[in-house]
Parts: structure tokens; C-alpha cells; sequence
């Protein structure tokens, strides 16, 4: 015979982000109050489990309500089983979250304890979450929905590849990086531009944690790259691709771009004008000595270097996209 436990065997909600524990005191309320549960089910209700549970005899524990909504949470058997046995109120237990967090807490008592939900179930059941927190991580969705965190991975790839969040919580309350190669790079970014700002401050800003952030400063301190070799190589997913460059100057060798640039009266005549012109005449000079300097550098300051140089093309590309976006705004008469 099928039967379900108590559920305070169910998974804590004190260890889920975002979710409030039920209330511990009980309620007595009309049957016909109760709507039936948003479960991820595909049959709601199983007669022959319910009538097991209504002529077992045993007093069945509250149901699990979203008190909002009225919903059952945790509980339609127990309810079909009041049922028949005639019973025209029921007990209840409160849940005062959201009606999405409701919908987690019922996926995670159906794992835990009850009729178990089937492969098809669970998949549907995580990638309804992973659309309403998708700033959870991949294991703490599994953990909840009784898949592998592979699985939930593949689920989020095909079902929200354009939603990702900087950071991910994770069952613990902690925000984990979804890309901490990226994470550190912007936090070595702020930290460049805003040397006294806070460890806390740039962690939230960049999206990682400021365990991570005083790592990062120190690795910067050493002139080491802030972003460890090892944890570089891991990362295998390939970065954005740089928007296109525009019609006006496509085509035209650095050298030639820069010339012109430096007949410009109102940038020579500049401070801020001629510091442009400086940097992008260095450039020029520079590429011209690729090979040479590519040769100077010691083996082991290559990798460092290399990421200074990758800086130094974000950089510039940041200010190359500021340009556009003047470009744009004042067009040229």
C-alpha cells in the first residue's frame, strides 16, 4: 500500500533561497475553500492511492496550503481522502510566499516523500523554475527537482540560452559567478578604475563573491593575471563576437586612419585630443614591431602579458563603441 509520511520530512525551505518556512501552527478550513495544487503532474490525483489513504484509518498530517491563493502545496491525496471519508474541513499548514516559490515547495515534497513524480514530470517541473530563478544554480534546481545538475545544465542551455545572470544562488544563499572568468575580469576592471572601492562593493557589482575580489586584488598586486591559468582553460564557452565595425573607415589600414586623424585641428589643439593621438600613434608603432616584442617578453611573463594585451583590446573596444554611440547621437552635417 502506497502511503505518505509526515511532512516535515520534506526537504527544509530554511536551506532555499527566497523561501520562508511554513508556520508551524495548524488551521481547520472548509474542504471546498481548497483549490487544487499547481502541481507538475501530468494526473493530478490518483484514485487508488487515495483510497488507500482514506480507509488506512491513520490521521493524516496538514495539508500544505499557499495561503494567498488558497492552492494545496503538498497534500491533494490527503485532501481526495478527507473526502471520502466525508470529512467537510481539513487541517492546514500557511505557506506565505510567492505563488512561484509555492510551486518549488511542491516539487520538492514530491520528491521527498509520497507518489514519486516520473522523469517527464521533473523535467517539466525544472524548467518551470529555471524560467521563474533563473538566478538559481544548476545543483541546487537538480537538488530540488530530483535530476542531475547536467541535466538542469542542458535544460537551461535549450530552453533560456540568452538568460544569464551574472551571478547564480546556490541551496547554501551564496552567489556563485555563472562565469567566474568573466567575474574576475570585471572585478579587475572596477578595481582598476576605483582602487579604494570596497571588496564588497565591487563583489556585488562584478557578480562574485569578496573572497573572490581580495584574490583577484592580490593577484593584481603580484602582477600575476587576476584570472588563475587553470580556471582559464576551463572555460571553453567562446566570447561574444565584437559588433561589426561601420561603414565609414571599413577597409582602411591603421596607419592611414590615424594620419588623418592627426590633421585635425581641434584634436592637436586639445589636451585630451593629442593623448588620443599619442595612444593610437604607439599603436601604430607598435604593430609595426610585433614580432620584436612578442620576442622580448620572458616565458614566464608571457601569460600575464597576453592578458594585459586582452585588457587593452577591451579597453579599446569600449572606448571604440563610445565613439560610435557620439558618432550616432551627432551626426556629421
Amino acid at each position: 500500500m502506497r502511503r505518505e509520511v509526515n511532512s516535515s520530512s520534506m526537504a527544509d525551505p530554511r536551506t532555499t533561497p527566497h523561501l520562508a518556512p511554513p508556520p508551524g501552527a495548524t488551521a481547520e478550513v472548509p474542504v471546498g475553500a481548497l483549490l487544487a495544487a499547481d502541481s507538475p503532474r501530468a494526473v493530478h490525483v490518483d484514485e487508488g492511492h487515495a483510497q488507500d489513504l482514506a480507509h488506512s484509518g491513520r490521521t493524516l498530517p496538514p495539508l500544505l496550503v499557499h495561503r494567498t491563493t488558497m492552492r494545496v502545496i503538498d497534500g491533494t491525496h490527503r485532501l481526495r481522502a478527507a473526502v471520502l471519508r466525508g470529512h467537510d474541513t481539513v487541517r492546514v499548514t500557511y505557506f506565505d510566499g510567492s505563488a512561484e516559490d509555492a510551486f518549488v515547495l511542491s516539487v520538492e515534497a514530491n520528491i521527498s516523500h509520497g507518489l514519486p513524480l516520473n522523469h517527464a514530470e521533473r523535467t517539466a517541473a525544472a524548467a518551470r523554475i529555471l524560467r521563474t530563478h533563473p538566478d538559481w544554480s544548476d545543483r541546487g534546481i537538480a537538488q530540488r527537482t530530483g535530476l542531475a545538475a547536467k541535466t538542469v545544465g542542458a535544460l537551461r542551455r535549450r530552453e533560456a540560452p540568452d538568460r544569464t545572470p551574472p551571478g547564480r544562488v546556490g541551496r547554501d544563499g551564496r552567489i556563485r559567478p555563472a562565469d567566474p572568468v568573466r567575474g574576475r575580469e570585471e572585478a579587475a576592471r572596477l578595481l582598476a578604475g576605483r582602487p579604494t572601492a570596497s571588496l564588497r562593493q565591487i563583489a556585488r557589482e562584478a557578480g562574485i563573491a569578496p573572497s573572490t575580489v581580495r584574490d583577484v586584488r592580490r593577484r593584481i598586486d603580484e602582477g600575476a593575471d587576476p584570472v588563475p591559468a587553470a580556471q582559464r582553460r576551463s572555460v571553453t564557452t567562446p566570447a561574444p563576437a565584437p559588433d561589426p565595425v561601420p561603414a565609414r573607415g571599413r577597409g582602411q589600414p591603421l596607419p592611414a586612419l590615424v594620419t588623418g586623424l592627426c590633421k585635425d585641428p581641434l584634436l592637436r589643439l586639445s589636451e585630451a585630443g593629442r593623448l588620443l593621438l599619442r595612444m593610437l600613434d604607439l599603436q601604430v608603432s607598435a604593430l609595426r614591431q610585433r614580432e620584436r616584442i612578442v620576442a622580448s617578453v620572458p616565458p614566464y611573463r608571457a601569460e600575464t602579458a597576453a592578458a594585459a594585451a586582452a585588457q587593452c583590446a577591451r579597453d579599446w573596444q569600449d572606448l571604440s563603441e563610445e565613439l560610435r554611440r557620439r558618432a550616432t547621437a551627432h551626426p556629421p552635417a
